[in-house]
């Protein structure tokens, strides 16, 4: 069995955000960067099926030479193999050019079954999978807090509004995992080093037969800043109409809510 894990790094969320010269993105020279939190319970639950039914994890993400760190996490967390889709193009493409990457690669693979975290924390998207599944044609099933596997068919629990949903897929197919599905054994310093001895392979767009300028990003930021941080609490005072009327101005004039 080949499974493949998609992972990304990300901004650690306790970091202090800035705003670059350009007001066209985020500072990131101080950012402490981090494996997605929800990536690390597809890597778990990989492991996981490992451990039941035996198999390959090829863990795969795509950027910098900065991203190998996140790898071997994923390698010493007991992935057994790593892919970085790197090189020219990679920082321009938007959310279809990555998940036409990294379905190439699973197809390269023959992977029976990809997991990845449900979204990650920087862009909150939550679509690459799903948009992998469309380009590749298999079955999918987002935000899953539970997994078992019987042959070549998957049973999930999926949450959904106000409960939950029992699936059966059929294999091959790409699932997102939810922070319940598992609890992630972080690696120890042994299997840290063992992790750096495992095969981490590179490759470029060009490789995949991929064209970074016909799948770049189409979107172009304006500017970006950050929301308003000081307190907003307000007292009003007189007597109910007064606060009423001074409400409703507030939110028309001063807040633009209305």
């Amino acid at each position: 069995m080949k499974i493949v894990v998609l992972i990304k790094r990300v901004p650690d969320t306790a970091s202090v955000f800035q705003i670059n010269d350009a007001q066209d993105g985020i500072d990131t020279s101080r950012l402490k960067f981090v494996m997605g939190p929800y990536d690390e319970h597809a890597v778990q639950e990989a492991v996981n099926l490992k451990v039941a039914k035996d198999g390959e994890i090829v863990v795969v993400t795509l950027g910098g030479p900065d991203a190998k760190d996140k790898l071997l996490t994923a390698l010493a967390m007991g992935a057994d193999r790593a892919v970085l889709i790197t090189g020219d193009g990679v920082d321009s493409l938007g959310h279809r050019g990555i998940a036409e990457a990294l379905a190439a690669i699973v197809r390269e693979e023959s992977a029976d079954i990809v997991f990845a975290g449900k979204q990650a924390v920087d862009d909150d998207g939550s679509q690459i999978p799903e948009r992998i599944a469309e380009i590749l044609g298999w079955s999918h099933a987002s935000v899953i807090t539970r997994f078992s596997l019987d042959g070549a068919t998957a049973t999930v629990d999926r949450e959904i509004e106000g409960g939950q949903l029992t699936l059966e897929v059929p294999l091959p197919a790409i699932f997102t995992t939810e922070k319940g599905i598992n609890k992630p054994a972080y690696p120890k310093l042994p299997n840290i080093m063992k992790a750096k001895k495992k095969p981490m392979d590179e490759t470029s767009l060009e490789s995949l037969r991929l064209s970074a300028t016909d799948l770049c990003n189409k979107v172009s930021i304006g500017q970006m800043s950050l929301p308003r941080q000081e307190r907003l609490t307000r007292i009003l005072e007189g007597d109910n109409n007064t606060q009423v009327a001074e409400l409703v101005r507030i939110l028309k004039e001063d807040e633009k809510a209305l």
